[in-house]
């Protein structure tokens, strides 16, 4: 018996004995298992790279060397991407979105396993980025392929991609609530009773897992930390405004650098080497860029600033306050240039790492500047809830900052600080930028799935599934006599006239001609070219349909012509095709 036979009849054992229902479940189960096993793999990858870089290459000293292993690190990374991945892996969050509302929830399967080890190379060798990104890529690519190997439909894809980033985030951080309202706020997945119920197994079994390889410590353990004291709650509102305008110059400086290394540095090499460079000059100077950050964050939650500052090469100058808060406010501004240093160069990485790094050095910043005016605060409480502050700022997701800290630092004392922080960068951002990092690339192309169900419906609707292509086409040399004959024979009341290269010329119309078309004597005095029309808009073929529909609704028409990039006539929509599809659609998304 063949393989193909076998999984067919493995299919068919599947949907007569486990229902759907069930086997959700059970794949999110599995998809929680796979996921932490995933971050499991990727932190040891990265903990057996730089411990090889640091104590053979690097030692105890800070070298040269530091200028080096970025460039080497970048340029593996791009060389495993552009030769053996042979596709673009960077902005894994992104590619989950676009993959949601694009590509029917299908991920490619080299994701369950190329982001570990291009993001493991590129923040091994000190890459200044985040691994958190591409394990999540890599979870949501394992909920997808595994929904695809069961046949499953595009709504349990989507649903078991959630699984996958939610698992991946409780796997990596020992973040449980946080996998789920990652999901719901980052992802946009809607909250129903059908998706909680996998989502939380797939969350809970990837941390419980996670738990049982690294032992239940939180990622950043804080040994010390003042009480919340209502008297601070001005501060408190203070930072967040701060956070949210830090958050604000982050989104917006990184997508600018990351489109101008884009289009200015074309050749591959040269993206590896300026990025490479770039780097390892910001990290000798700033030695906290090196890597993810995490021990900078530990440092600075445990009030050891003074330790972060010595092992700079701006130590002999002194270490006054006024020094440290200069020395970290240059860190908190170029955290942007590293970063893009190392994904436009090649490396792998995203920005959660960078966002928590930024958070925390701005609140200890916030803080170190109370101190100057005389206002006593606990600086480390304050770097605890910068973090999410920036988090919820860059990404647009208050709830993940907040529960994200809280698991992280174990910090659930501080809870009410974290929801005053979070809240207000989320608003402060939100003035002057709707969308995410993750998010801004796609809104801009109409190509973002949002909790709002109209636009939602709408961005999973193609061009292709409402295209009408029976129309009969005419040519403009076409008499009135033959077009007659025409008329005779189609269905349709609209001909689009195009030329002879396939081109769209205009449109007529039954009604223009049904005064005309029954005097014989007219025949051959008129052509179609003298009777056509220009119609109300034309469509392009890859026009999101969320700007078709405001196309219809500005001209008032209820059908217009669809053309590709040359002009050529593909066929034609009606807005009554885009309601009935916008119900299908509705309904099965819906569906409880």
């Amino acid at each position: 018996m063949s393989l193909s036979a076998t999984y067919n009849r493995f299919i068919d054992w599947r949907e007569r004995h486990i229902s759907a229902k069930q086997l959700v479940l059970l794949l999110s189960f599995f998809v929680g298992v796979f996921s932490a096993l995933a971050a499991a793999l990727l932190k040891t990858l990265i903990h057996l790279i730089q411990q090889f870089v640091e104590q053979q290459l690097i030692a105890d000293t800070r070298t040269w060397w530091y200028l080096i292993t970025p460039l080497i690190g970048i340029t593996l990374a791009a060389l495993f991407v552009r030769y053996i991945v042979r596709d673009d892996i960077s902005h894994g969050i992104t590619k989950i979105l676009y993959a949601i509302s694009q590509r029917k929830s299908i991920i490619k399967l080299h994701n369950t396993w190329s982001s570990i080890i291009g993001s493991g190379i590129t923040i091994g060798f000190g890459g200044s980025v985040g691994a958190e990104a591409p394990i999540v890529l890599t979870g949501a690519a394992i909920g997808s392929n595994l929904a695809k190997l069961f046949r499953l439909d595009q709504k349990t894809m989507m649903l078991m991609i959630g699984c996958g980033a939610a698992g991946a985030i409780g796997g990596i951080f020992k973040a449980p609530i946080a996998g789920l309202v990652f999901t719901l706020e980052v992802l946009m997945m809607d909250l129903t009773m059908t998706s909680v119920a996998p989502l939380l197994i797939s969350s809970v079994t990837a941390t419980a897992i996670s738990y049982f390889l690294t032992g239940y410590t939180p990622m950043f353990e804080v040994r010390s930390s003042d009480p919340f004291l209502m008297q601070r709650i001005p501060y408190y509102l203070l930072l967040g405004i701060t956070c949210g305008f830090v958050s604000l110059y982050f989104t917006r400086g990184m997508n600018s650098l990351e489109q101008a290394f884009k289009n200015h540095i074309r050749p591959f090499w040269l993206k590896a080497l300026v990025g490479g460079t770039t780097l390892g000059a910001l990290i000798l100077l700033f030695p906290p860029l090196y890597g993810e950050g995490y021990d900078t964050i530990t440092q600075l939650l445990n009030n050891n600033a003074y330790a972060v500052f010595d092992n700079s090469p701006f130590a002999r100058l002194g270490n006054t306050p006024l020094l440290i808060i200069v020395y970290f406010t240059l860190i908190i501004l170029l955290k942007i240039v590293a970063s893009v240093a190392t994904n436009g160069g090649g490396g792998v990485g995203g920005i959660f790492a960078p966002s928590l790094f930024t958070g925390a050095l701005t609140g200890y910043v916030f803080a170190q500047a109370l101190h100057g005016m005389g206002i006593y605060v606990p600086a480390n409480n304050f770097a605890l809830v910068g973090m999410a502050g920036l988090m919820s700022g860059v990404m647009h997701a208050p709830l993940t900052g907040i529960f994200l800290i809280a698991e992280l630092t174990g910090g659930y004392h501080l809870l009410m600080p974290l929801m005053i922080v979070s809240v207000v960068a989320y608003l402060t951002i939100m003035l002057f930028e709707p969308h995410s990092l993750y998010a801004m690339r796609l809104a801009q192309k109409g190509e973002l799935l949002t909790h709002n169900k109209d636009r939602s419906v709408l961005t999973l609707l193609k061009m292709d599934s409402v295209l009408e292509t029976d129309l009969t086409t005419v040519l403009p040399e076409t008499t009135l006599g033959e077009l007659v004959k025409i008329i005779a024979q189609s269905r349709r009341n609209i001909f689009p006239v195009i030329d002879h290269n396939g081109q769209l010329r205009g449109i007529l119309l039954l009604d223009e001609v049904r005064n005309i078309m029954f005097q014989p004597r007219l025949y051959k005095r008129f052509t179609v070219e003298q009777l056509m029309v220009s119609p109300q808009a034309v469509l392009q073929h890859d026009m999101p349909m969320e700007k078709v529909m405001e196309i219809f609704e500005d001209t008032g028409a209820w059908n217009l012509p669809v053309v590709d990039e040359h002009k050529r006539y593909l066929g034609f929509v009606s807005k009554s095709k885009i309601f009935n599809s916008y119900r299908h659609v509705l309904v099965h998304f819906s569906d409880e």
